[in-house]
């Protein structure tokens, strides 16, 4: 039987060789994984180009996936840094790249990351469209735009955000409810200004059927941008924001009678305790598509440390019902991640991930720590560092200061706590001054 996408082999009771992969992976039985695709609380981005994917589920009962930002720009024009990070990304389990190049070689670098990655690969293609065309962004016309989006799906693209819920109603909204931060999502921004230079409506959202026609055809996940996220505490859950989550959810409904797999994008900056009735706010109103979150950043004063603050509010929204975590960096607001800043925004944004996964009772999940609690009881040093989520780190950390004695570490030394219960429960004598 043929099919355009991964929902339209579910809806046909077809099982894709991608859902046997993700069903496999996440001990999920294919019956349940194929009635989620085909109701849209699971999707999984696998474009028909993309020959070196890996697939993975996002959605309802799986685990929480990470995406990792990366891509030139004018200031920091060079593909093979940029490249570097892929590789470490993928290294490091990273189950997405967004690739937000928006200047000079955009297209190589599109290619070969495509070719190269195992992982899922997104874009925004309004970043593109700029460069693309060498033209002002006001002399963009709806059909480059849309041009812009196939040419990505040809490429293998497999999830592309687009900003379609900005519409001329939305934008009414944002100037009738004054922000702190008006609207700091890029392509966002990008898009209401061409609204208001051009007094025309969003072209991906009076465009939206062909917009959709495109997705199916390559099968490429529609990620619906949120152009009104709140760039600051002060901005979260306001009129802006929850309005434009309205039209996301119209919009949600209309490409599933298409067949084209939807997840909604959120917040965004979020006081810690507004997190929790946002998500579940953002699954009502979409019809329990997957959501995916810029942290949320639960603290404005932190730069040079927002992949703490966006780890502690993804780990809160991904219990409470975000499936997919954007990474933040140190660097954000600041400058380009590098590789450094990259690994730290991956870790970081992995611990919340797994942290959610526990809450969520997602299987094997637990699974990991009691293993990992099992060997710091038995002070297996080997095994604790072939279980840590940084192997790297764990095994540096221990060289860089090595203790007297093998069965402990230079914290606590022949009072570590593990050491005297295990020689206590084993009826052996304890020698804590003593040499022997």
């Amino acid at each position: 039987m043929n099919y355009s996408t991964q929902m339209d082999a579910a809806r046909k009771g077809i099982v894709t060789k991608e859902m046997e992969i993700v069903a496999k992976e996440e001990y999920m039985d294919i019956n349940i994984l194929m009635e989620r695709v085909a109701n849209g609380s699971i999707a999984i981005p696998a474009n028909k180009n993309h020959k070196s994917l890996s697939p993975k589920g996002v959605g309802q009962g799986l685990s929480t996936k990470i995406n990792v930002n990366l891509g030139i720009s004018k200031d920091c024009p060079d593909i093979e840094p940029e490249l570097e990070k892929v590789k470490k990304a993928i290294e490091m389990k990273a189950e997405a790249i967004m690739d937000l190049s928006s200047f000079g070689k955009t297209e190589e670098f599109r290619k070969r990351l495509v070719e190269m990655s195992s992982a899922m690969i997104g874009t925004v293609p309004i970043y593109d469209a700029v460069g693309f065309y060498d033209k002002e962004l006001k002399d963009i016309t709806a059909k480059e735009f849309l041009d812009v989006v196939r040419k990505h799906a040809i490429d293998g693209v497999d999830f592309m955000t687009i900003h379609a819920g900005i519409n001329k109603e939305t934008a009414e909204v944002f100037k009738r409810n004054k922000r702190l931060t008006n609207i700091v999502s890029r392509g966002g921004s990008l898009m209401y200004a061409w609204m208001q230079l051009n007094n025309a409506e969003n072209p991906f959202f009076e465009y939206y059927d062909e917009l959709l026609d495109i997705c199916a055809e390559y099968d490429v996940t529609l990620s619906l941008g949120d152009a009104l996220r709140p760039g600051s505490i002060n901005d979260a859950s306001d009129a802006c924001q929850i309005k434009e989550l309205i039209t996301l959810g119209e919009l949600t409904k209309r490409a599933w009678e298409k067949n084209v797999q939807i997840i909604i994008e959120g917040p965004g900056h979020m006081a810690i305790d507004e997190i929790q009735a946002n998500m579940l706010l953002q699954k009502r109103l979409c019809h329990n598509a997957p959501f995916y979150v810029l942290g949320p950043i639960v603290t404005d004063v932190a730069p040079g440390y927002d992949h703490i603050t966006s780890a502690i509010g993804g780990a809160i929204a991904a219990t409470y019902g975000a499936d997919f975590l954007c990474y933040v960096t140190p660097a954000e607001h600041l400058r380009l991640p590098n590789l450094e800043d990259m690994k730290e925004g991956i870790i970081a944004s992995r611990i919340a991930a797994h942290a959610a996964d526990i809450a969520k009772k997602i299987p094997k999940a637990r699974e990991w720590d009691n293993k990992m609690s099992k060997a710091r009881a038995d002070i297996d040093w080997e095994t604790m560092f072939n279980l840590s989520m940084d192997e790297e780190k764990a095994r540096r950390y221990r060289k860089e200061s090595m203790p007297e004695n093998e069965d402990t570490c230079t914290m606590c030394g022949k009072m570590c706590a593990m050491r005297t219960m295990n020689k206590i429960m084993a009826g052996e004598d304890l020698n804590i001054l003593r040499e022997a």
